[in-house]
């Protein structure tokens, strides 16, 4: 078995690699973008350097269709936080497009291949001095280089990380995903010294169990973390203390679904290691197959930023609309799928009719409140001291879903959704 996953993992290997040629030419317009910024610098005398950051900086990219580099300016910390993107905006090459974020940043497109964006962040001694969650990638970059530079294997294992979680569905910190973000698999495979050991230790998870990882031991236990770290930040399924800064759980964002989903994908894999955890899943394909016909699929639209926002907001309205329909429909199977690059989302529904539909009202002594619902509800039966009305439901889903979008017109509206 060990033998099998190491022969799967190095086939894997090669396909994830991005080609010497094309690691060049990233190389060669990388440069080429940062002379144009240090000519500016040193233009209108700006107290400021610029890094690449990211995985391409780690040495941990993966092969793609199409490449993001990331490049912070670090500006001089006498700049105030409202001066940074107006110094941005000087810095940066012409054709740049504004993106909005926890400081604003820029977009540059050089081809269908590539895009960088450039981001402005603080120059910190400390990462205790970080006015942004962005001030710490300066950190984040040398910390991994540095657990690389001694142990020369573990790029290729964070690789392999990165795609498995990736073919997953769990690949990204972003609201609408709500799994792993780069650096946190690249900590993770760096503290368990490579990624069999990392699946390994998922798939032995006990749900609902919260995992408690310190790898730069900045608390002295498990205890000395719940008790001195801030609450809000213990609420994720597995707390992962940033190195560079230990009041950060660099998997804040990690969701109890996503976990599980991976945790599930992880003991598959031992127990059957193979290539296709490593293909990419058609959820609306799946879903077909399973459920021949019976699959709704409704396409919606944001007006919202694509990415992190439009995505975040389209997740909010699906979990809304389903939690709506139920009362409707029972859910057999619910799921979304967000487009970035057209900034569309799908929703994808197996539904069964309900013959009646529910409506829960006021307790009997609520006198005013149980008049308006007689008001509202043709028949209403009395259950242990609380009203019930029940109603014929719709006779179809397009009935329904008219019905809704009616009711609904302000709170999709407010959403930013459209229905295509």
């Amino acid at each position: 078995m060990v033998d099998s996953i190491k022969k799967i993992l190095a086939g894997e290997l090669l396909k994830v690699n991005p080609s010497s040629e094309e690691l060049e030419d990233l190389k060669k317009r990388t440069k080429e973008v940062i002379n144009k910024i240090n000519s500016n610098i040193k233009k209108y005398r700006v107290k400021a350097k610029v890094f690449v950051g990211g995985s391409f900086a780690k040495q941990t990219i993966i092969k793609k269709k199409k490449y993001d580099i990331d490049l912070f300016i670090r500006f001089n910390k006498k700049y105030k936080e409202e001066e940074l993107f107006r110094l941005l905006t000087k810095l940066v090459p012409k054709n740049c497009e504004r993106l909005h974020g926890s400081r604003d940043y820029y977009r540059l497109k050089v081809n269908n291949k590539l895009e960088f964006e450039i981001i402005p962040v603080v120059k910190v001694v400390k990462a205790s001095e970080a006015r942004n969650i962005t001030d710490l990638s300066y950190f984040h970059v040398n910390y991994i280089t540095k657990a690389i530079s001694r142990n020369k294997k573990l790029a290729d294992e964070i690789k392999i990380a990165k795609a498995f979680t990736h073919y997953q569905d769990c690949y990204g910190a972003e609201s609408y995903i709500r799994g792993f973000s780069g650096y946190a698999l690249e900590i993770l495979v760096a503290y368990y010294k490579g990624f069999e050991k990392f699946v390994r230790v998922i798939a032995k998870l006990e749900p609902g169990k919260r995992l408690y990882l310190d790898p730069a031991k900045h608390y002295k236990n498990q205890q000395d973390i719940i008790v001195k770290m801030n609450e809000s930040k213990l609420n994720s399924p597995i707390v992962l203390i940033d190195p560079t800064f230990k009041d950060r759980n660099a998997l804040a964002g990690l969701s109890n679904d996503c976990l599980e989903k991976f945790r599930l994908a992880c003991i598959n894999f031992l127990k059957n290691p193979n290539s296709s955890f490593f293909i990419s899943k058609d959820k609306e394909l799946e879903l077909d197959n399973k459920y021949s016909g019976k699959v709704v699929k409704i396409r919606i639209k944001s007006d919202k930023q694509a990415g992190d926002i439009a995505g975040t907001k389209i997740r909010k309205f699906y979990e809304y609309f389903v939690k709506q329909i139920s009362g409707y429909f029972l859910v057999i199977s619910s799921d979304f799928v967000y487009d970035e690059l057209n900034n569309i989302g799908k929703l994808l529904l197996v539904l069964e009719r309900k013959d009646k539909i529910e409506f829960r009202g006021p307790k009997l002594e609520m006198k005013e409140q149980l008049a308006l619902f007689k008001k509202e509800h043709k028949k209403i039966i009395m259950k242990s001291g609380i009203a019930w009305a029940y109603e014929e439901n719709y006779s179809s889903f397009s009935e329904f879903l008219k019905f809704f979008k009616t009711k609904n017109s302000k709170i999709i509206e407010s959403m930013g959704i459209s229905f295509l």
